[in-house]
């Protein structure tokens, strides 16, 4: 009789800790693999340190100590594309992109001397005209079931319509399919932001198992429009360092619509991610504008961009 007491004592403490780890945070060593520099805000960082780091990873490494503290970064901007799919970032939405008072007056000195002296260390890599191309890169970002470019959230459109699709905010832009990518809304549509009166979505194309991401011209879209925030690309100039293909389906096939040669300049928008980092650029396509993904790591790395990661 003991013995089975003991055994159902047993049984019961191990389910009240399976319960219990379930309540639990993430582990200290599985939520540090969501950090660039997991003690950023606690330890004071060394200048030596530092230039373990890639010149674009110490930018995005000040940018976690504000993004720690729920600094709302610019809709589409690198920062917003890389902290929105971390699970740790909650975005201040009292905040506007001109006042982050909230933000800073959270920091402490510590963590503003960090700010400092990562910035130190990016300007004085400048200064030396380099990238720090063999330091340490980003971290892996968290797995999801959904292989869409993170950022891009569920939409409710009025059903019955089909929209013409462009790869670039205006009807003058490259249009996918022979100039016919349409856009049903009877099916899933996923949204990103407007830009001067486009909306820029992910959708199902007609093709099986293909997505596409281009942009809907705003007064063709019957019923309200959904609430969602302006565009802000980076808009710098870089060089293509390997031939590549650029799609605009990096969910799926990836399938090529152009390809880019060494040497190319094209313009970079910004950065997304899935299971894998994807630049978003614009370049030419038979006099025509166009839009769409290379793989990250095809493109130089600018070393005069914005500071605060927002551009």
């Amino acid at each position: 009789m003991k013995t089975q007491k003991t055994r159902t004592s047993l049984i019961a403490l191990l389910l009240a800790a399976v319960m219990m780890i379930g309540l639990l945070p993430l582990s200290t060593a599985g939520a540090d693999s969501l950090y660039i520099i997991p003690d950023s805000n606690t330890r004071a960082l060394t200048y030596d340190e530092l230039w373990d780091y890639k010149y674009d990873t110490l930018m995005y490494a000040f940018n976690e100590i504000y993004a720690r503290h729920g600094y709302k970064f610019n809709t589409g901007s690198k920062c917003y594309m890389w902290f929105t799919q971390m699970p740790w970032y909650t975005p201040n939405e009292d905040e506007t992109p001109k006042n982050h008072h909230s933000t800073y007056s959270k920091c402490s000195k510590l963590e503003n001397d960090n700010v400092d002296l990562i910035k130190r260390v990016r300007a004085d890599m400048k200064a030396m005209g380099t990238t720090n191309p063999t330091g340490k890169g980003l971290p892996t970002p968290p797995a999801q079931n959904v292989n869409k470019p993170r950022g891009f959230s569920f939409v409710n459109l009025k059903a019955g319509q089909k929209l013409a699709v462009f790869s670039a905010p205006s009807t003058a832009a490259y249009r996918a399919n022979n100039g016919k990518a349409a856009c049903s809304t009877n099916g899933a549509v996923y949204a990103l932001g407007y830009e001067n009166g486009w909306m820029l979505m992910l959708y199902e194309a007609n093709a099986a198992n293909q997505y596409r991401v281009g942009y809907v011209d705003t007064s063709k879209i019957k019923g309200k429009l959904p609430s969602l925030q302006q565009l802000d690309w980076d808009n710098t100039t870089v060089q293509v360092l390997e031939t590549t293909s650029l799609t605009d389906d990096p969910a799926l096939t990836g399938k090529s619509l152009m390809t880019l040669r060494e040497g190319d300049y094209v313009k970079y928008l910004t950065t997304m991610y899935n299971s894998d980092g994807w630049d978003y650029v614009e370049t030419t396509l038979d006099g025509q504008t166009i839009r769409g993904f290379v793989r990250n790591g095809t493109l130089s790395i600018s070393l005069d961009d914005d500071d605060d990661g927002n551009g």
